[in-house]
């Protein structure tokens, strides 16, 4: 991988940013976002505009997640103390600090109901993800995981950077190919020569680790992406800064020109309409995971998308930066 500091221009020339953050310019433009060719969130597919950004070369890891909470103490979501208030009707023992870790089934299993593989284990978070005890391994130069949304803000926050719109992480992740399905192009090579770390099997029991890893990756261990970016598909879901709606805004679609820096719903439109007594908004996580596979998840492609309440930390969902403009990241 190249080293902490570099920064690579559009021309392929090198930069070092001022506090050594590893990031990509990315020159503004317009593009085609969205698909109409796979689930229904992601339509209609319009044209959009952004400005120039600089973006993460990769997902934080453990090791950039564990300086910012040396330096300021930050306490996760994971590790708070539960509200009964919050959570109507879920059972007391479940109201103590955990997170969600995925867990394999012994078998095949219906594909509605995820409550099969995912379970709340008490005392998950960020240094252990699996829960307390577990063998991780040496996890360093992993994607962190185990964040919510405010736990990726206030990181960002911390390093005088910001979370990426959806519009800017599509942008970013299609690497300069116009409309193709994936972020090396049309062809889904998954299955035979893997381009990304996925699910190889039947999910959520059989993974044949053909890409050779059965949870998270090291950052960069596949080839990047036309922009020089790597992990934009698969190892983990990754935070936006924009509310979820349940397809892209129709007026952008109808729109005569394209949308100059475009942002999704409202957050009172993010809701989950099946979870009426639950009143969390949830954000846009884009790019897939480990856990994407073409029988359940499909979406380790630049137009998939979807919805994460904003309190959720799991075992699978991480995040970059971006720095809008041409300036550097500053910290306070």
């Amino acid at each position: 991988m190249p080293r902490v500091g570099d920064m690579r221009d559009p021309d392929g020339s090198t930069s070092t940013d001022a506090v050594g953050r590893d990031m990509v310019r990315v020159p503004g433009g317009e593009y085609l976002m969205g698909s109409e060719r796979h689930y229904p969130e992601e339509a209609p597919a319009h044209r959009v505009r952004v400005d120039g950004f600089s973006i993460d070369r990769h997902p934080v890891t453990n090791a950039e997640y564990a300086a910012f909470v040396t330096a300021t103490g930050y306490e996760t979501v994971a590790e708070r103390q539960l509200d009964p208030v919050d959570y109507p009707g879920v059972p007391e023992e479940l109201l103590v600090p955990g997170s969600l870790v995925f867990q394999g089934t012994s078998g095949p299993v219906p594909l509605d109901d995820p409550a099969r593989w995912w379970a709340y284990v008490p005392g998950a978070r960020w240094q252990e993800p699996l829960g307390p005890g577990a063998d991780a391994g040496e996890l360093a130069d992993h994607p962190v995981v185990q964040v919510a949304c405010e736990d990726a803000e206030a990181y960002a926050e911390w390093a005088g950077v910001s979370l990426p719109t959806e519009a800017e992480w599509e942008y970013a992740a299609r690497g300069g190919i116009e409309g193709a399905a994936f972020t090396w192009g049309d062809e889904d090579v998954q299955d035979t020569e893997p381009l990304a770390n996925t699910w190889q099997g039947g999910f959520p029991w059989q993974n044949s680790l053909l890409d050779g890893w059965l949870r998270t990756s090291p950052v960069g261990s596949y080839p990047p992406n036309g922009f020089g970016l790597s992990d934009m598909a698969g190892n983990v879901w990754e935070w936006t800064a924009d509310w979820f709606g349940p397809r892209h805004p129709e007026d952008q679609a109808r729109a005569c020109c394209a949308p100059e820096k475009p942002r999704g719903a409202r957050r009172e439109e993010s809701f989950d309409p099946a979870q009426p007594g639950i009143r969390i908004p949830r954000k846009v996580v884009k790019g897939g995971s480990h856990l994407c596979a073409p029988s359940y998840c499909l979406r380790y492609r630049p137009a998939a998308r979807s919805a994460e309440m904003i309190d959720t930390a799991t075992s699978h969902i991480g995040f970059r930066c971006v720095i809008r403009g041409s300036g550097g990241p500053k910290r306070s």
